[in-house]
This record gives structure tokens, C-alpha cells and sequence, in this order.
């Protein structure tokens, strides 16, 4: 197991790649610019134009109370669509599911780099590549579902204290879904680099005061090829005798 810490370099790209796609998951979660609306009324909206996120609604105005207003959106509220409302279960399925995933990893790597095996390494490396399929499936689920409701310009019946009407003039993806696409493709390389963990075939040597040994280690265990090379000029004393 000394030489598996050799072996695990794209692994350790996999555990990177996943901790960074889960970090952006986390953070799209809470932003507010997954859809952006367009409204005609401008009295109230400056500028015509709105943010929907995942848990709220903003906009500027020059008339109330702020310059930016928000308005949350919960998950037992009656206008809430079910795309929202299952973004907001699975954003935090995914966060879970991440730092499981996460530490599952980081735990495989310190094992792998401190040759500490006992044959649970590769299992954990595929324990976290398969849960990081998984927080990528959580993510790409809910970006998905309101990017097509955003294409197809669906309506949300907000009610009359959040000043938006139920249908805009038109809306467009924001940026937070590009993100969480982006996220989601980092979390399915890392999980692939993980799942693709494999032992080695390496060199064992083996030093001892007559000879040199050497061990090809495969999956399979000793592949039985034995190389044993005497120091020379050394000569067993019994032969000695035996010739005089």
C-alpha cells in the first residue's frame, strides 16, 4: 500500500473538482436571479424587471420603503409552482449529500497518501463518486425543470404584496442556472475520476542479507514472479567444506 498514494492523482483531481462544484451548488441555492422577469408596470418595479430565485423575489423600487425589495417564497405557500418548490427540497438534499460526499472522499485520499488500506479504500472512493452522482443529480433535477418553465414563459400567481403580476412580458434563464449546470458537470467529473480508482501494479523490493526479492503486485494479489539475485562473491561455508 505504499505505492497506492502513486496511483491516486486523479482522484485527488476528482475530490477537488467535487468539493468546488458542491461549493457553487451551495451558493446558487440562495441566489436570487434563476429567472428574470420583464413587467410592464414600472410604477412600482424600477426599470421593469424582477429577480426569481429558489427562495425569493426581488426587485428595485424608488417609491417604497427600500430601494430593494424581497419578498420570500415558502414551500407550503399556495402560489409557490412545483418547480420551486422541489428546487427547494433537492437544493438542500443536495447540500447534504455533498458533504457526505465530501468527507467520504477526503477520508479515501488521506488513507490512499498514508497507505492505510485494509481494503476499504477503492469502496470509499466509489462510496463518494456515487454520492456525488447523486448531489449532481439533485442539482441538475430542479436548474432543469425551471429552465423550461423559464423557456416556455409559465406563469407564477404571486400574491398582490409582492407588486408582480402572474404573467410577465417575457422572462430569461439567469445566471443562477447557468451556475448550477456548471456545478452539476463538475459534480458528474468528479464522481467519474473517483469511480475509476484502481490498485496499481507496482514493485515491492525486499532486502535481506543473501538476496534481492522482488514482488509484482497486481487486483489479483502476487502474480508469483520472484526474482532473486545473490551478492557476488559470497559462498555458503558448507560447499566449501564439501570441496576440500
Amino acid at each position: 500500500m505504499a505505492y497506492l498514494t502513486q496511483s491516486v492523482h486523479w482522484q485527488f483531481v476528482g475530490l477537488v473538482l467535487g468539493f468546488v462544484g458542491w461549493i457553487i451548488m451551495a451558493s446558487i441555492s440562495g441566489v436570487n436571479d434563476w429567472r428574470i422577469w420583464y413587467v410592464d408596470n414600472q410604477t412600482v418595479i424600477t426599470g421593469g424587471m424582477a429577480w426569481v430565485g429558489v427562495w425569493r423575489t426581488c426587485f428595485n423600487s424608488h417609491i417604497l420603503d427600500s430601494a430593494e425589495i424581497c419578498k420570500s417564497i415558502g414551500l407550503t405557500d399556495s402560489f409557490t409552482p412545483p418547480e420551486i418548490a422541489a428546487a427547494q427540497v433537492l437544493c438542500m438534499t443536495a447540500i447534504g449529500v455533498g458533504v457526505v460526499a465530501n468527507l467520504v472522499a477526503g477520508y479515501a485520499m488521506r488513507n490512499a497518501i498514508l497507505g492505510v488500506d485494509g481494503g476499504h479504500v477503492r469502496l470509499a472512493f466509489v462510496m463518494a463518486g456515487s454520492l456525488f452522482w447523486l448531489t449532481a443529480v439533485c442539482t441538475l433535477v430542479p436548474v432543469i425543470w425551471n429552465m423550461s418553465s423559464v423557456l416556455a414563459n409559465l406563469t407564477i400567481d404571486f400574491p398582490p404584496d409582492f407588486y408582480l403580476p402572474s404573467a410577465p412580458v417575457k422572462q430569461e434563464v439567469g445566471p443562477g442556472i447557468g451556475f448550477g449546470i456548471g456545478s452539476a458537470c463538475l459534480l458528474i467529473v468528479s464522481g467519474l475520476l473517483l469511480l475509476c480508482c484502481r490498485y496499481p501494479k507496482t514493485k515491492m523490493p525486499m532486502s535481506g542479507e543473501t538476496g534481492h526479492f522482488e514482488k509484482i503486485v497486481s487486483d489479483e494479489g502476487f502474480l508469483g514472479v520472484i526474482k532473486e539475485s545473490m551478492d557476488e562473491g559470497k559462498i555458503n561455508p558448507a560447499f566449501e567444506s564439501d570441496n576440500h
